[in-house]
């Protein structure tokens, strides 16, 4: 299991980080983890499911 940086989901999926925080307020895209105070971060499996969706979805 992999932890994803904002930059590092942004570059898998080619949407902006403003525009997946967007998708995340309004439970479109997979919300990330707290894993310090100041610091969060995407599981890399949860964004892999999510552009797999997005590739059915779109075919």
């Amino acid at each position: 299991m992999r932890l994803l940086k904002a930059k590092e989901v942004a570059d898998r999926t080619s949407i902006s980080i403003a525009q997946i925080h967007r998708l995340v307020r309004k439970k479109q895209f997979p919300a990330p983890i707290k894993i310090s105070e100041a610091r969060s971060a995407w599981l890399e499996g949860e964004i892999n499911e999510w552009i797999a969706l997005i590739v059915q979805q779109n075919r």
